[in-house]
């Protein structure tokens, strides 16, 4: 099969249309972050640095830290972007782009998200981090896709009924972690939880400054939520949409979420920015440890 040309969209130079990169610019090991200038917070640890490109709010570092090659790419914010940059990741390494044919054989690639969060249970401290085990996604990215995720469909069901969610709303979907890549990051400053993913970051979020959102009580209808021995742990807007792209398009992802606001207590951290790289030097530590 061939892929026609407002399909797979390539620049002048023979890059990937968004994120403007060549299949060579790109490592196997992919850290994701939201904003553009965190991507030189991250690269300013490498050894070296071999390429610098960006389009838009996609900044693209790619480079070496012991011996281990790492790109660093900056989403931007929503399931919206991580549509684009996770269909154009995949198609780096799993596209002929001269051919415009799907290669036989696939690369997986390794995709952890470095990203900040809310938490939503009282309990969980500002400056803690959270690796994602579960992310529910309620942006509707999973259901615009052919897929058999079903795993989680039992929990999917019983968070609509505990919640009474409005059938006006995309129904939720739930998608897991990487198990194996999870294990690599295992530390007594990490602690396991579930990530909730919406469209915005007011209304979708609870928030109000002018307009009411449709559920005013909307932190707490889903910090309730009881499934088993589990409960959501955070609110942001990127996790399960790279959870269920990778997912379809067979990557490693996990995605870890330092803590900088607790909405149950109305705390905002005092130091996030030192929070935030002592974060991106764990995970940095731990892609290069063997």
């Amino acid at each position: 099969m061939q892929l026609g040309p407002s399909e797979l969209i390539l620049n002048a130079d023979g890059s990937i249309y968004h994120l403007n990169l060549l299949p060579k610019d790109l490592a196997n090991t992919i850290i994701t972050v939201g904003d553009p200038d965190r991507v030189s917070e991250v690269s300013s640890y490498f050894d070296s640095i071999e390429v610098k490109k960006g389009k838009r709010e996609f900044l693209t570092h790619t480079g070496h830290l012991k011996g281990k090659r790492i790109s660093v790419i900056s989403t931007g914010i929503g399931t919206d972007n991580i549509d684009i940059v996770l269909n154009e990741l995949d198609a780096l390494v799993n596209i002929d782009f001269k051919t415009r044919g799907i290669k036989k054989n696939r690369i997986r690639l390794t995709i952890v998200r470095i990203g900040t969060s809310g938490a939503i249970q009282p309990d969980i401290p500002v400056n803690s981090w959270i690796l994602s085990e579960l992310a529910i996604g309620f942006d509707g990215l999973l259901h615009f896709y052919e897929n058999e995720l079903n795993e989680y469909k039992e929990m999917e069901n019983e968070f609509m009924a505990q919640t009474q969610w409005s059938m006006k709303k995309s129904r939720p979907y739930i998608v897991g972690f990487d198990k194996d890549l999870a294990k690599k990051f295992n530390s007594n400053r990490i602690r396991l939880g579930i990530t909730t993913t919406n469209t915005g970051f007011y209304g979708p979020q609870g928030r109000t400054l002018r307009i009411l959102p449709s559920e005013c009580t909307f932190i707490k209808i889903i910090s309730d939520f009881r499934y088993r021995d589990k409960r959501i742990t955070n609110l942001e807007m990127e996790t399960s949409g790279i959870y269920a792209l990778s997912k379809l398009l067979g990557h490693r992802a996990i995605s870890l979420n330092c803590i900088l606001a607790n909405r149950a207590t109305g705390e905002f951290s005092e130091n996030p920015k030192e929070s935030v790289q002592e974060l991106i030097k764990f995970t940095l530590q731990k892609i290069v440890t063997k």
